[in-house]
């Protein structure tokens, strides 16, 4: 399709502003980082290291940093195995019901966080509280593995239906059994995809909050929640802002590892 020359520049622009809208706040946060001001005026008052200096002194925070990894690792690994068995019960077989699966494998990625933590709270304290077992790392775990599985299995999803299942086929005519076919054929073929989804599943997890703050309990607190909980107490706003923008600058690497690997024409896929 070609386009007029003022078509082309309206969309520039129009690219432009969403860009500006998404990037130009964080880039704020990022310059504010290095503000001397104890606030989060700005213009900065002047530039300093100090911040990031005392931001991992701060009481609770490597405590919190190492919950979130741990959650993250946690919720990515569950979802790998549930969103790769769902890809594959969607995509090789057909029985009554399939697209239903789908659909509600799909939706709580479409939920409002409130509403998808509310229902795990009541869950959990309906059925876990009279076992013994309370709101922790665990349920936290639990929780963003509800969401992450959509991603997991849309990857491996669309790279499955891209593979022919005829190369399967064909493995087991040669007297290759399940398990020797799936390691030598077909976790070839969805490698990139599966771990394009494992590292958006991690990154998803990792700075979710609104489920978190309803799954956690008392005694856990990951990073987001640190983030939040001293975002307005007095003299934090430079160690908030230091770890905002750590986050920012630790967020892009899953992202661009996942496309980069996702992107793989020979056997990967977004």
């Amino acid at each position: 399709m070609t386009l007029s020359r003022g078509a082309r520049l309206a969309l520039t622009l129009a690219m432009g502003a969403g860009l500006a809208l998404v990037y130009v706040p964080l880039a704020v946060v990022l310059v504010n980082s290095f503000n001397t001001s104890r606030t989060f005026g700005w213009p900065p008052a002047g530039f300093t290291l100090d911040w990031w200096v005392r931001a991992w002194q701060a009481q609770g925070l490597t405590t919190a940093l190492w919950t979130s990894v741990q959650a993250g690792l946690g919720a990515t690994g569950i979802a790998m195995v549930l969103g790769t068995m769902a890809a594959f019960a969607v995509s090789r077989y057909r029985f009554f019901g399939r697209q239903a699966v789908s659909f509600l494998v799909l939706l709580p990625i479409a939920l409002p966080g409130i509403v998808t933590g509310i229902a795990l709270n009541n869950a959990f304290r309906t059925v876990l509280s009279p076992l013994g077992i309370g709101l922790g790392l665990f349920t936290v775990i639990v929780g963003h593995a509800t969401f992450c599985v959509v991603v997991v299995f849309n990857n491996v999803l669309a790279r499955l239906r891209r593979i022919a299942g005829s190369l399967e086929e064909a493995s087991m005519d040669l007297g290759a059994g399940i398990g020797a076919t799936f390691w030598r054929v077909t976790l070839p073929s969805i490698r990139s995809a599966l771990l394009a989804g494992g590292l958006l599943a991690f990154a998803l997890s990792f700075d979710e909050i609104i489920v978190t703050t309803f799954t956690a309990g008392a005694g856990v607190q990951t990073l987001p929640i640190w983030i939040f909980g001293n975002l307005f107490r007095p003299n934090q706003a430079p160690v908030v802002n230091v770890v905002a923008a750590a986050l920012i600058v630790l967020s892009v690497l899953p992202v661009w590892l996942a496309q980069r690997v996702g992107g793989d024409s020979g056997g990967g896929r977004l």
